[in-house]
């Protein structure tokens, strides 16, 4: 409730990252819900799903706009009637208690449905473990000092990135020569043959 009401506010334009910004919002929500708890509000499983992906388009139309979406354009895009857009819109932005029932049953509660972002879910944990290796076997096919240096640089063995003096220090040469062979190495990792090696896994990132 909280992330809609920051996709709802949030003015990419102003420079700050929406993170920050929805951080303050969920925050409140969840201040006002817990202060509402008497309000409980039944809320069928399919209404969950409808402001997720109310929400998701509404991202989406901000990036391509530039702008806060329109209710008419976000029905549009859902091919959904404008009033329904509406109504979700004021559900979403009203304060629920997090233990609201939800579905028919009501044996789950909405706490059930807000992700912990403090644990990496599997299919992450799957993704990350899989971009490693193909990491490693891409920097792999580049000479042991290009590998070092890279991996220096960016931080892949110990998380740490170095600078070019550190580097440079670690192989007793000048900052200089580490950056033209930075340079070099880079220029390798563009060529189609390793990029494309890594490109699902950033093309997933975008989506």
């Amino acid at each position: 409730i909280g992330l809609m009401k920051a996709v709802d506010k949030f003015e990419y334009r102003r420079g700050y990252k929406f993170s920050t910004y929805a951080t303050w919002w969920i925050r409140q929500a969840i201040t006002r819900a817990i202060a509402d708890q008497a309000r409980t509000i039944r809320i069928p499983v399919h209404m969950i799903e409808t402001i997720n992906k109310l929400i998701r388009t509404s991202r989406q139309l901000v990036q391509e706009l530039g702008r806060e979406p329109t209710s008419e354009e976000i029905a549009k895009r859902m091919d959904i009637p404008v009033a329904k857009v509406r109504k979700v819109l004021k559900i979403a932005q009203e304060p629920i208690s997090l233990e609201t029932p939800i579905g028919e049953e009501e044996d789950s509660h909405l706490g059930d449905f807000i992700e912990d972002r403090g644990v990496v879910s599997p299919a992450e944990a799957v993704i990350n473990v899989n971009l490693k290796d193909q990491t490693s076997q891409v920097l792999r096919t580049l000479t042991p000092r290009e590998e070092k240096v890279i991996k220096m640089r960016f931080g892949l063995e110990d998380g740490s990135e170095h600078t070019l003096e550190e580097v440079g220090q670690s192989f007793a040469v000048t900052r200089e020569r580490i950056r033209q062979i930075e340079a070099k190495a880079l220029r390798k990792l563009r060529h189609p043959s390793r990029s494309r090696k890594l490109r699902a896994f950033i093309d997933g990132v975008r989506d």
